[in-house]
């Protein structure tokens, strides 16, 4: 099988608009929904590659990362797109079931939930919640260890939780993320949060560059920042990795350290009695 071609999946052209894209994603999941193909066991796996083609190039970001990949790699663009990229990163904030579930109105076919289960078997669950004044839906499907390289510590035989798409915000998505704890003690992907502080350098460290240490509060470790020279008063340092916690497998927020550089002694004199 030769490398793989988000926009050859979906048969559109590159500098087609979203909309476009959106347009030809239903037409394709149309033309294979499993309803349509019931002698074709292997529509189900070109549905798994529509899927992923569409949920990239319908979220702005991902497709502008893709875009340029495919201008440096060319034909293989898609491997390394797929080493920063796990199924949940890909299908997060999709609108996949959104259409879906039109299809099924509009056509009588099978909806979101019948399709993910048929596709992922015991491994899909949907949850669907009520409380006064909204309902929820979402789902959430079990699949063994897949590439998940920025947390490569991970044991062969763990198993990791993908929630491809539930766009749920503000009271909604508290509910969502408490029921899926409550019922299946799924904690809820999120990335760790970013912290800021301030370290304060002299002069001549702003100007030379340095070595400053500094101990990191949140994970109780001393560690060694360097200032690079020219820091001016004001500039920040990021620290990737050693912000907040993340949950559910995500990664570490990142620390943000502002520079401030201390004035000559004069000056602080000099503005003390100003």
């Amino acid at each position: 099988m030769g490398q793989r071609d988000y926009y050859q999946i979906l048969g559109v052209d590159a500098d087609q608009s979203q909309q476009q894209i959106k347009d030809a994603y239903r037409r394709m999941a149309l033309k294979y929904h499993p309803d349509r193909n019931k002698d074709n066991p292997a529509v189900a796996e070109t549905m798994k590659e529509i899927n992923e083609a569409y949920a990239v190039l319908s979220d702005p970001k991902k497709r502008r990362e893709y875009d340029s990949l495919r201008q440096q790699y060319g034909d293989y663009a898609y491997d390394r797109f797929r080493q920063g990229y796990s199924e949940q990163d890909i299908f997060r904030g999709s609108d996949i079931n959104q259409i879906f579930e039109e299809m099924a109105r509009a056509f009588g076919l099978s909806g979101f939930d019948a399709i993910f289960r048929e596709f992922y078997g015991t491994e899909y669950r949907s949850f669907e919640f009520h409380r006064p004044g909204f309902t929820g839906r979402g789902f959430v499907y079990f699949s063994p260890l897949g590439r998940r390289p920025q947390h490569p510590q991970q044991g062969a035989g763990e198993r990791r939780y993908d929630l491809p798409s539930l766009p749920l915000g503000g009271i909604i998505g508290k509910a969502a993320k408490y029921l899926l704890k409550k019922m299946w003690a799924v904690e809820w992907p999120e990335r760790g949060k970013d912290l800021n502080d301030v370290i304060t350098i002299d002069p001549m460290q702003a100007l030379m560059g340095a070595e400053i240490r500094y101990y990191n509060r949140g994970r109780s470790k001393d560690l060694l920042v360097k200032v690079p020279p020219g820091t001016r008063d004001g500039q920040r340092i990021r620290l990737k990795g050693m912000g907040g916690n993340g949950k559910g497998g995500e990664e570490s927020g990142d620390l943000y350290l502002r520079i401030q550089v201390k004035k000559p002694l004069l000056r602080r004199i000099r503005d003390f009695f100003q």
